[in-house]
């Protein structure tokens, strides 16, 4: 199992430098893969409300986690312009899930060489994402002869303010042949259902995180914040970093439990 985490949205330097020293520490105390991540632009906010600190200065703030503690980077992408910048500080691109069928988007991803993290449409079947691996294949050079794809599964629109996560898709996708990441922190968000801004719950994201670690996944998807409550975004469902340690161990345990007991 590896982990993608940190908070959703870079607000200032200080709050993502917290996070990645604590991360850190607690990955390298598990012995987990930990890919850092924040968002310098949170581009598909429902309402005007805050966004981040924009690509120049949360590109400079990612380089600093990089080079401070030697952590992967990823983040995300909106446009296709952004991509070859974002490459040379990120190594893994992600494509927002309301994004992923967007064919240039994708595309110019691939052609950057890095790894695409691609998040599943909320609109979208399991098997749809053939699709979006296919654009990606067109295009991307290969790493040791394969291509360079995950698919992340967070969960599918039901009615207007709550997305429900369907166990099999993660099976589903495991059979097109790429690393299945499961998104736990979005899983449990109830879009738009207070006064046009996402609610959520972030006491059922370890009771779904221990269901997606049961069916098998490759990775977990957790954003993470010293003070949640005060996030500029996804404050009802961001873990606490004070808590990330006790929620990894229980993952630990759950993923190898799995892998012992079946074949996934």
């Amino acid at each position: 199992m590896f982990l993608i985490a940190g908070p959703c949205a870079i607000e200032n330097r200080d709050i993502v430098l917290q996070t990645a020293d604590t991360l850190k520490e607690v990955c390298q105390s598990l012995d987990i893969k930990l890919y850092f991540k924040s968002s310098f632009d949170k581009a598909n906010r429902t309402t005007m409300s805050a966004r981040g600190v924009g690509m120049d200065e949360g590109l400079k703030i990612l380089g600093e986690v990089k080079r401070q503690f030697d952590l992967p980077i990823l983040t995300d992408v909106h446009e296709s312009w952004q991509c070859q910048p974002v490459s040379e500080v990120a190594d893994v691109l992600q494509i927002p899930a309301f994004l992923s069928r967007q064919t240039d988007l994708l595309q110019a991803a691939a052609k950057t060489g890095k790894i695409v993290n691609v998040k599943k449409g909320q609109f979208l079947a399991p098997w749809d994402m053939q699709g979006a691996i296919e654009k990606i294949k067109q295009v991307q050079p290969k790493s040791n002869g394969k291509e360079q794809i995950w698919l992340t599964e967070r969960g599918s629109s039901f009615g207007y303010g709550r997305l429900v996560v369907d166990f099999t898709s993660l099976v589903e996708m495991r059979k097109l042949g790429y690393p299945v990441i499961f998104d736990a922190t979005h899983a449990v968000q109830q879009p738009s259902t207070t006064a046009g801004v996402t609610s959520g719950n972030r006491d059922m994201v370890p009771h779904l995180m221990r269901a997606a670690l049961a069916v098998g996944v490759d990775g977990l998807f957790l954003e993470v914040h010293p003070q949640p409550e005060k996030a500029i975004s996804d404050a009802a469902n961001q873990l606490r970093l004070s808590e990330i340690k006790q929620i990894l161990l229980q993952a630990q345990e759950y993923d190898l439990f799995a892998k012992s007991k079946r074949d996934i």
